[in-house]
């Protein structure tokens, strides 16, 4: 394993848990204490953790990952969920993406789309994310529109009022939402409200909305609402999704795919 795959691994675990120990993270990671230590300090340097006799703990006590350390977890489920979104969008159709590892997985899936390799555009695509219009930006057959707004350094979205001025002025067929939590009762949430804000009103233009969402996401809920379970159509998620959750969805309209 690279060290940058072993930091993404030891952040999400760091996160998931508050507190790592030394040993047990070695365990986990299958390499040497010796590794593990060396990881936490250099960790610690870069202010992503706090080192603690033994081991570490998450830096301060309201904790987001920032994007670029997220990748790790999850990855084949968020590529699966990714595929069955992609397959959900029509050629032509004008697609919302907000920020997030499983939605850049979402652009990269429709970016690979054998049907959307050629058009005037293919897809237009709106998104407040710097790093999904970034991949997208090469591929000529999609027109990007990228909203203003101030960069948050966690998730590479853009927020703000500059944001709200361009969402107000548009309609889109279809909303792909990257959420950190979504509840039958709570509904889709942000850990930012700022984020939360944007992403609502990606969804209050779009025609309809997809949840795009691993199953460790599911029953929780998060500080920012960004819209009901009820305003969303569609939930793709992986097969570790309970019947007991699934069945709570679709009782408040919300079609579930499980891949």
């Amino acid at each position: 394993m690279s060290r940058d795959a072993r930091w993404k691994t030891l952040l999400e675990l760091l996160v998931e848990r508050g507190r790592l120990e030394v040993e047990e993270a070695a365990t986990e990671l299958a390499v040497s204490a010796a590794t593990i230590r060396r990881d936490f300090d250099q960790l610690a340097e870069q202010q992503m953790l706090v080192r603690t006799r033994g081991g570490a703990v998450v830096h301060g006590v309201s904790y987001e990952l920032p994007l670029r350390y997220k990748t790790a977890r999850h990855a084949s489920e968020k590529q699966r969920i990714a595929k069955a979104v992609a397959g959900l969008v029509t050629l032509g159709e004008a697609v919302g993406l907000t920020g997030g590892t499983t939605t850049t997985e979402v652009a990269r899936a429709l970016a690979v789309r054998p049907d959307l390799a050629s058009g005037s555009p293919a897809l237009t695509v709106v998104t407040n994310a710097l790093n999904i219009a970034n991949e997208l930006a090469v591929r000529p057959q999609f027109k990007i529109v990228v909203t203003g707004g101030v960069a948050r350094p966690q998730s590479y979205e853009l927020i703000g009022p500059l944001a709200d001025g361009v969402l107000s002025q548009i309609t889109i067929d279809v909303a792909v939402l990257g959420v950190v939590a979504f509840d039958v009762t709570h509904g889709a949430a942000a850990h930012d409200e700022a984020e939360a804000a944007i992403n609502r009103l990606l969804c209050e233009r779009a025609e309809r909305v997809i949840v795009a969402a691993d199953s460790s996401k599911l029953g929780r809920r998060a500080f920012a609402r960004i819209c009901s379970a009820e305003s969303v159509d569609t939930l793709v998620t992986d097969r570790a999704v309970s019947e007991e959750v699934v069945r709570g969805f679709e009782e408040v309209g919300v079609g579930v795919v499980a891949v």
